[in-house]
């Protein structure tokens, strides 16, 4: 099923910013429904990406984005979930095999109704039919998945769930492909919701070099938070590594304390030198998310530096996406909040910003306020950026801030 964006070129605005005006252009407004999932790559230079925290299934879909030589772009639909069963409220995104295949989850729907992992089969005939290859059972095996998925070197896909398991907290889990299109789950850690976390949930996990696999739990830990009126734990950063026999040690590398963030929900990114970076939703000096880096020492532990803290308002409030690297070494990313008063009904929270931070030659940031979203047709973006190789910026908004529909858009750089 192919149909054309309603809101292309047509949809272009310049809009304020500390640093040089950047144009933002809509590249698709879906109709009635949001994507809170991030978006990737195909090697034709096409974008895919997924519509769906809504419970109407005709409104749940995997697309793809594809460019015209005129500069707009063709929306098509690959698959639109047909209810019961089959996949409801896809949030993380999807992602591709050596073949060519998607891959999601959802956090409802399968058997049990708490979510399953799907596969998308590219068919030369165009089609793209859905078997679900993983049912949660809303107890031990996980419920509700939020994380997208992570495949390794042996094709095996990684995941994390933000409730089931053994305490009820959520699971880190591997599925392991076997014959006749079965898949096997292995839980590689039960969370407790005390020292090494509870409730993973945004977050894509991520491999180092030597197949470690890494990712945040949004509570828990030690430090102690005065969030939602009272006092809660702040989360945590973990590593599992690989041991002979198919087991996983599990080690918390950080405990966020509230002062240097709290609730990380973005996707973690490694540099060249093997530092990790991300985003919390909140905590930091005005209590609104900071960025961070954490630095590998030889002893095992990791030193953390906070490299920006947002302060609301103008500069931003509630980092839920991650932040991706250019070739220079710069930061990009998101908040969902902040950046401009002026945002339809729900004015005070505003519409979210994306931003830019740059290295100095002292270790220290500097943070360029690139996009004030206005609210309508761009509001509320909640997940990772890409980037193509011009250095323009593409990711969805949700349009939750001024209750619209969502939108996937192009920051032209």
């Amino acid at each position: 099923m192919k149909r054309i964006s309603i809101l292309l070129l047509a949809l272009t605005c310049s809009l304020a910013t500390t640093a040089a005006a950047q144009t933002v252009k809509t590249l698709l407004q879906f109709s009635g429904t949001e994507s809170e999932g991030n978006l990737i790559w195909d090697s034709a230079g096409n974008l895919y990406g997924t519509t769906g925290d809504q419970y109407d299934p005709s409104l749940i879909t995997v697309f793809q984005l594809s460019p015209n030589a005129n500069g707009t772009w063709t929306e098509n639909v690959l698959w639109t979930s047909s209810g019961g069963s089959e996949p409801l409220n896809i949030r993380p995104g999807v992602i591709f095999d050596a073949s060519g295949n998607l891959y999601g989850v959802s956090r409802y729907g399968g058997t049990y109704g708490c979510g399953a992992v799907f596969e998308l089969t590219h068919e030369t005939s165009g089609s793209w039919p859905e078997t679900n290859l993983f049912n949660f059972d809303c107890a031990d095996s996980g419920a509700y998945a939020v994380g997208g998925l992570t495949f390794d070197k042996a094709g095996d896909l990684y995941g994390t769930t933000p409730q089931g398991g053994s305490f009820g907290q959520g699971v880190v889990y591997q599925l392991v492909p076997g014959s006749g299109g079965t898949w096997a789950e292995n839980i590689l850690h039960n969370f407790t919701g005390g020292t090494d976390g509870g409730y993973p949930n945004h977050p894509d996990l991520v491999f180092d070099s030597a197949g470690n696999l890494y990712g945040s739990a949004a509570t828990g830990g030690q430090g102690s938070c005065p969030f939602f009126g009272g006092t809660s734990t702040c989360g945590t950063l973990f590593k599992l590594t690989p041991q002979t026999g198919g087991t996983w040690d599990f080690t918390v590398i950080h405990s966020f304390t509230g002062t240097d963030g709290a609730d990380d929900e973005g996707t973690l990114v490694f540099d060249k030198s093997g530092n990790l970076y991300g985003t919390t939703y909140d905590g930091g000096t005005y209590g609104y998310g900071v960025v961070f880096k954490l630095i590998p020492h030889a002893n095992g532990k990791w030193g953390e530096q906070v490299l920006h803290e947002f302060r609301g308002g103008g500069d931003g409030n509630g980092a839920i996406g991650g932040v991706i690297f250019d070739s220079a070494g710069n930061l990009y990313g998101t908040t969902a909040y902040g950046g401009n008063s002026e945002c339809g009904v729900d004015s005070p929270i505003g519409c979210g910003i994306v931003y830019e931070l740059e290295p100095k030659s002292n270790g220290s940031y500097t943070e360029d306020v690139l996009v004030r979203f206005h609210g309508t047709p761009n509001s509320g973006p909640y997940d990772d950026l890409v980037m193509d190789s011009l250095g323009n910026l593409y990711g969805t908004a949700t349009g939750y801030n001024t209750y619209s529909s969502g939108t996937v858009y192009e920051v032209i750089r």
